[in-house]
C-alpha cells in the first residue's frame, strides 16, 4: 500500500512512499535495538550536547521544514516556523534538566541505603498525528532519548515527507546512527512493531479509536503506553470576566492550526448575563483573523489538512444546526481551491443532544450559556474528554478554586491553554492517560529501579 503526501492547497499528490514490508520492519527494528545496546552507556551530559546540537540543526532549518508543513497539511509558514522554533525549546529544556530529572536517589530505610535508579528500557514506538507534525513527535522523543532509550516513528500517512526529515535532523545534528529512525507503515502495522521484543512500549497522539486500538495492542503484550488522544476543551467565561481578553484569546486558541488542535477552547460555556455580548466579540475576533495561502506572510490561518477532512467538518456543523443549534457566523464551505473552512460559531445547541458532545476539529466554536457558576462547572465537567480547560474572571483566587474542580490535565486562568516543557501534559477520561514534558514525561519508559543494601 503506499503512503501519500496529498496538498490541501490542490488535492495534488506531492510525493508517494511505498509502505514497508515486514521484514524491511524488521530489519530496521534490529539495528535500532544495537544502537540502544551503545546508546543507553553513554552519560546523559553526553545526550544533553547531543541535544544542544539538534535544537541548533532545528532553528537552522526552520523555513525548509515549514514548507514541507505548508505542502502536507497545510500550515501558514509562520506558524511552521513558530512551531519548529518550540521545538527546539524542548532540546533547550531537557538538554539542562534532563540529567538532573534521572539522576539517583538517595534514601535512608530502616537503617538500609537504598537507591532509586531510572534506567532506560529500550525502544519506544512513537504513533503521532499530522496536526502539529514537528512539535508533537519532539516533545515524546527528546525527553524519551535524553533517558537514554530510542525511537522508532510511526508518523500520519498524510506527512511523510515531515517524517523522512525528521530522521535526517537527528542525523545532522551528530546522534549516533538508528537512535532515531522513521518507519514508513500504515496504522495496520503498529502491531507488527509491537511483537518485536525490542520495543518496550508506545506513546500515542491521536483520537479515541486509534487510542482504544493500540492501547489494546500494547496491553495484549503486556508494554507500557502513554494516550493523548482527543479534547473538547471548556473555556468558562464568567460574568466577572474581561471579555475583550477572552474573545481576543478564545479567537485566537479556536482558529489556531485552522481549528485543528487537540487542546484548544471548543465548549465556550458562558453566563448568561454576558452571553450575548461575548458572543459579538468572539464573533467579531474571529472574523478578523487573516485566512488565506499558507505561503502568503500575512496569512493566520490555512486551509485544513485535507478536503475529506472539511467534509468530516462539514457534516458535524449540519448535525448541530439539525440538532437545534443556530449559525451566528460561518458554517458553510467556501467557493475557491484550497481545503478550506470559515471561521464559525454555533449556538443555541441543546447541550445534552449527540452532536453537542462530538470534538469539532476545526475553526468551529460552541457557545453555551450557562445561567450560574454552578452550572457552568457541571457543563464543563460533562464531557467525556479532559484534557485542557480554562477559566475566565477578574477574581484570581475564584478562577483558582473553579480550575480546580475542572475535570482536566491542564487548566488555566486568564489564559490560553497550551503545552510547554515545564509543565506536565496528558488528559484524564477519554483523553487519554499519562504525562508528557516536565519529570513526568522523561520517566514515562524508564525502570525506576529500587536497589536496597542491607
Amino acid at each position: 500500500m503506499a503512503i501519500q503526501s496529498t496538498n490541501p492547497m490542490t488535492g495534488g499528490v506531492e510525493k508517494i512512499f511505498e509502505e514497508w514490508t515486514p521484514e524491511e520492519i524488521s530489519s530496521v527494528l534490529a539495528d535500532v535495538d544495537s544502537a540502544f545496546r551503545k546508546w543507553r552507556e553513554t552519560t546523559p551530559a553526553f545526550r544533553a550536547e547531543s541535544l544542544i546540537r539538534l535544537a541548533g540543526v532545528l532553528r537552522e532549518k526552520a523555513d525548509s521544514l515549514a514548507g514541507l508543513m505548508a505542502a502536507e497539511m497545510g500550515k501558514p509558514l509562520n506558524s511552521g516556523r513558530a512551531e519548529v522554533l518550540k521545538s527546539a525549546t524542548v532540546c533547550d529544556y531537557y538538554s539542562q534538566n534532563g540529567p538532573g530529572m534521572i539522576e539517583s536517589e538517595l534514601l535512608t530505610v530502616d537503617g538500609m541505603q537504598c537507591r532509586i535508579e531510572y534506567s532506560p528500557t529500550g525502544t519506544v514506538l512513537a504513533v503521532m498525528p499530522w496536526n502539529y507534525p514537528v512539535w508533537q513527535v519532539l516533545r515524546i522523543a527528546v525527553p524519551t532519548l535524553m533517558a537514554g532509550n530510542t525511537m522508532v516513528l510511526k508518523h500520519a500517512s498524510n506527512v511523510p515527507q515531515c517524517a523522512q526529515a525528521l530522521e535526517e535532523l537527528f542525523r545532522e545534528a551528530g546522534f549516533p546512527e538508528n537512535v532515531f529512525r522513521t518507519l514508513m507503515i500504515g496504522a495496520g502495522q503498529v502491531e507488527t512493531v509491537l511483537d518485536h521484543d525490542s520495543v518496550v512500549g508506545v506513546s500515542l497522539t491521536g483520537s479515541e479509536e486509534a487510542g482504544r486500538k493500540v492501547a489494546a495492542a500494547a496491553g495484549a503484550r503486556l508494554k507500557k503506553s502513554v494516550m493523548e488522544l482527543g479534547g473538547s476543551d471548556a473555556f468558562v467565561v464568567l460574568e466577572d470576566a474581561d471579555l475583550a481578553k477572552a474573545a481576543e484569546i478564545g479567537a485566537a486558541s479556536r482558529c489556531s492550526n485552522a481549528g485543528q488542535a487537540c487542546i484548544a477552547a471548543k465548549r465556550f460555556i458562558v453566563h448568561r448575563s454576558v452571553f450575548d455580548e461575548f458572543v459579538s466579540m468572539l464573533g467579531k475576533e474571529m472574523n478578523a483573523i487573516p485566512v488565506g495561502h499558507p505561503h502568503a506572510p500575512e496569512t493566520v490561518m490555512g486551509p485544513l489538512a485535507s478536503f475529506r477532512f472539511r467534509d468530516e467538518l462539514q457534516a458535524q456543523v449540519d448535525r448541530c444546526v439539525a440538532a437545534g443549534g443556530k449559525l451566528f457566523m460561518g458554517g458553510a464551505i467556501p467557493e475557491g481551491e484550497g481545503a478550506f473552512y470559515p471561521p464559525t460559531i454555533l449556538t443555541d445547541i441543546p447541550f445534552d443532544a449527540p452532536a453537542a458532545r462530538e470534538e469539532l476539529f476545526g475553526p468551529v466554536a460552541m457557545v453555551f450559556p450557562a445561567e450560574s457558576e454552578e452550572k457552568a462547572m457541571e457543563m464543563a465537567n460533562d464531557s467525556r474528554f479532559g484534557l485542557g480547560g480554562s477559566v475566565w474572571t477578574r477574581d484570581e483566587e475564584k478562577g483558582l478554586k473553579l480550575a480546580r474542580r475542572i475535570e482536566a490535565g491542564l487548566v488555566y486562568v486568564n489564559g490560553r491553554v497550551s503545552s510547554r516543557p515545564p509543565i506536565p501534559f496528558g488528559g484524564v477520561k477519554n483523553s487519554g492517560y499519562g504525562r508528557e514534558l516536565y519529570t513526568y514525561g522523561i520517566r514515562e519508559f524508564v525502570n525506576v529501579k529500587s536497589i536496597c543494601i542491607g
